[in-house]
């Protein structure tokens, strides 16, 4: 659980990714029949946030989360995110090619937070819970709940790996026309994530 204004705020953003990306994958889901390629990238892409939409709001507001939950979330953005794999040796424009790789980091980063959660949050309760012992047991307490060094900085890159594809992002939303909006969700998916990565690990 994240402490106000943060969850708050964190919230409306991933409502909005959640919300954009469920009307996206409503009106393009792929008609029986209907090629493969593009079509199940995009279908795949939309899915993928729309999940992550909803196991970043559960994050804001619950502190434990049921494992059964995870693990499943852990098994849906790894197949998604190999789904997406193909396409960066077969897209035929570069840039198509550091959106793919843009959305497989994000699943991986999700993963790690999933994954590395309990360690990322050790440290927020150290100062509380060192209050109520002696100076002996809360020293020994404070110790057990620090985040390895480790957990530091691979959380680390994977916040400034979510920046610099959130301002990849920005970019293509200010560049490019008919499609800023699309690139403006992906952008605040992105920055969510690195901001959601942050917090944990404060």
């Amino acid at each position: 659980m994240l402490s106000a204004p943060w969850n708050l705020i964190l919230t409306v953003v991933f409502a909005f990714t959640g919300v954009y990306c469920l009307v996206r994958l409503i009106a393009h889901w792929p008609p029986p029949g209907a090629p493969r390629g593009p079509v199940l990238e995009s279908t795949a892409i939309h899915l993928m946030h729309l999940v992550m939409s909803a196991g970043m709001i559960a994050m804001c507001w619950f502190m434990m989360i049921p494992a059964a939950l995870n693990w499943a979330q852990i098994v849906v953005f790894t197949v998604l995110a190999l789904a997406l794999m193909p396409g960066l040796w077969k897209a035929p424009l570069l840039s198509r090619r550091v959106d793919l790789a843009g959305h497989i980091w994000l699943a991986a980063a999700m993963v790690w937070m999933i994954a590395a959660m309990p360690l990322l949050m050790a440290g927020m309760g150290g100062d509380e819970a060192s209050s109520g012992h002696g100076a002996g047991s809360g020293e020994a307490m404070e110790m057990m709940m620090t985040t390895p060094l480790w957990v530091d900085i691979v959380n680390g890159v994977f916040v400034v790996g979510s920046a610099a594809i959130a301002m990849w992002w920005a970019y293509r939303s200010a560049a490019i026309r008919g499609e800023r909006l699309h690139a403006l969700c992906h952008c605040l998916m992105a920055a969510g994530m690195a901001a959601m990565l942050l917090l944990m690990n404060g």
